[in-house]
C-alpha cells in the first residue's frame, strides 16, 4: 500500500521539491533544444481573418474538461468533494485573475486579431479587452481546481491525507512565515531584472508581468505553505501541472500568439522569448505554474478552515496563551 504524503513534514518537503525537480528535468533539455533555433520560421498569413472566432472556440479547451469532471462528480453520489472550499477558492481566485486584465491588460497584453473573438468588448482600464479574456480566467482557475480535486480524491487518493479532519484539528495555527518562499521569490525577481537589463534584446522597461506572477504566488506561499504542504497531494499537483502546461503551450504556442488572438507587450516582459514558438515569452509558461501553485494552496487553506471545526481566526492565528507559557 502506498504511503501517505501526510506521514510527516519530511515527506511533505520531499514532495514539493520532487515536483520542482520534475519540472526542471523537462525544462532544461526543452530549453536547450529550443535555443538551437537561431532563425525562427515566420508564419505567413494571407487572410485578414485567418481564424474566425478561434479564441472563442478555443475556450472549449477549459470548458469541456470542466463539464466532464463536473458531470462525473454529480453522477457519483458516493464521492464527496469539499464543495464549500471549492466555491470559496474560486470566489477569491477568479476576481484576482480578472483584475489582472482589468487593471494591467494595457501594460502587459495586446489583442491584434478581433476576428478571433465575438467582438464583444469587456471593460478594462485604459482600453477594453475581449469578453473571452474574463471567461478565460474564470474557466482557467476552475479547470485547474477540478483536475486537482479529481486526481486527489479519485485517481491518486492513496496519497492524500487519510484522516484529514483529525490532522486539521491538530494544527496549532495555519499562518506561519515561510522564509524559503521569500528567498526563492526574491532570487527570481533579482534574476529577472538582471536578465532584462543585461541580456535581454529589449532592455527598456521593467519585467512587470513576471513580477506580478512571482508576487501573486509569493503571498500565499509565505503565509500558508509551511502548514499546507503536508496536506497537499503532491502527486496530484504534478499531474495537474503537466496537464495544464500541455494545454496552455498548445494553445499559446501554436494558435494564440501566431494568429494574434493575444500578444505580450515586450517592454513589460523579462525578455526571454522562445523564437521557435513565435516569440512566446517565458512568462506565458510561468503563469500556469503560478496558477496551479496558488490554486492548490488556497484550496487546502479553505479545506483546513472548515475541517478544523474551530473559529477561523483561531485556526489561522492560533490560541492566545499567557505570557511565558508557550504557544
Amino acid at each position: 500500500m502506498p504511503s501517505s504524503e501526510s506521514e510527516g513534514p519530511k515527506n511533505a518537503v520531499i514532495g514539493a521539491w520532487t515536483v520542482a525537480a520534475m519540472l526542471t528535468l523537462v525544462a532544461i533539455p526543452a530549453g536547450l533544444t529550443l535555443h538551437t533555433v537561431r532563425y525562427p520560421a515566420i508564419l505567413q498569413v494571407n487572410d485578414q481573418n485567418p481564424t474566425p472566432h478561434g479564441y472563442t472556440w478555443s475556450l472549449l479547451l477549459f470548458i469541456v474538461p470542466i463539464l466532464v469532471i463536473g458531470a462525473w462528480f454529480l453522477q457519483h453520489a458516493g464521492v464527496e468533494i469539499p464543495r464549500r472550499a471549492f466555491w470559496r477558492t474560486l470566489e477569491i481566485l477568479v476576481p484576482v485573475g480578472c483584475s489582472l486584465d482589468f487593471f494591467l491588460a494595457r501594460y502587459f497584453f495586446f489583442f491584434s486579431n478581433p476576428g478571433a473573438t465575438l467582438r464583444v468588448p469587456a471593460p478594462a482600464m485604459g482600453h477594453s479587452v475581449p469578453i473571452e479574456e474574463y471567461i478565460f480566467y474564470t474557466t482557467g482557475f476552475t479547470v485547474v481546481l477540478l483536475i486537482y480535486i479529481w486526481l486527489d480524491e479519485i485517481w491518486m487518493s492513496a496519497y492524500h491525507v487519510k484522516d484529514y479532519i483529525t490532522e486539521a484539528k491538530n494544527i496549532r495555527r495555519l499562518i506561519r512565515f515561510h522564509p524559503t518562499s521569500v528567498a526563492i521569490g526574491a532570487a527570481l525577481l533579482i534574476l529577472a531584472f538582471a536578465y532584462k537589463k543585461t541580456l535581454s534584446p529589449i532592455p527598456v522597461g521593467f519585467p512587470g508581468y513576471f513580477t506580478f506572477l512571482v508576487v501573486s504566488a509569493l503571498i500565499p506561499g509565505v503565509g500558508f505553505f509551511a502548514e499546507t504542504r503536508r496536506f497537499i497531494n503532491w502527486r496530484a499537483v504534478s499531474l495537474t501541472l503537466f496537464i495544464i502546461l500541455l494545454i496552455s503551450l498548445f494553445w499559446e504556442a501554436t494558435l494564440a500568439v501566431p494568429y494574434g488572438w493575444w500578444g505580450y507587450q515586450p517592454t513589460q516582459m523579462m525578455g526571454l522569448f522562445i523564437g521557435a514558438w513565435s516569440g512566446l515569452p517565458i512568462e506565458a509558461v510561468c503563469v500556469w505554474i503560478a496558477v496551479t501553485y496558488v490554486t492548490v494552496i488556497l484550496f487546502e487553506v479553505m479545506k483546513l478552515l472548515d475541517a478544523a471545526q474551530r473559529p477561523y481566526r483561531q485556526t489561522l492565528l492560533g490560541t492566545r496563551t499567557p505570557f511565558g507559557t508557550g504557544e
